[in-house]
């Protein structure tokens, strides 16, 4: 066995290690993801049954900054943060909005 091929071992190793620890973290972001969207789909519900809006620019602007920061402490891109970020608002505005559509359409009584 000669040095190059023992580095190709050893480089191989290394890249096995790494993935297997990128698969680790992906298969944890979406478990992260799965749990925050379960959170928001009941903030969902909670403004479909007291006929509040499915956006919060305020929230989302204190939000985005927030992350800006976080994203600036952990040495990650703020602005890959903030447009990941503007991605789950998004969708989140949209599943809020599917969410009152339901409730308008169920026929429920509004709040009193």
């Amino acid at each position: 066995m000669n040095s190059s091929t023992q580095l190709d071992e050893s480089v191989r190793a290394e890249l096995t290690a790494l993935r297997d620890s990128i698969d680790n973290i992906d298969a944890a972001v979406v478990h992260m993801l799965a749990e925050r969207f379960k959170c928001t789909q009941r903030v969902g519900r909670l403004k479909a049954e007291h006929n509040l809006p499915a956006a919060d620019p305020a929230r989302e602007a204190r939000q985005i900054a927030r992350l800006r920061q976080l994203a600036e402490s952990a040495k990650l891109d703020p602005a890959f943060a903030e447009k990941l970020l503007n991605f789950i608002i998004a969708e989140v505005i949209r599943h809020h909005e599917t969410i009152a559509n339901e409730h308008v359409n169920s026929g429920d009584p509004e709040p009193t």
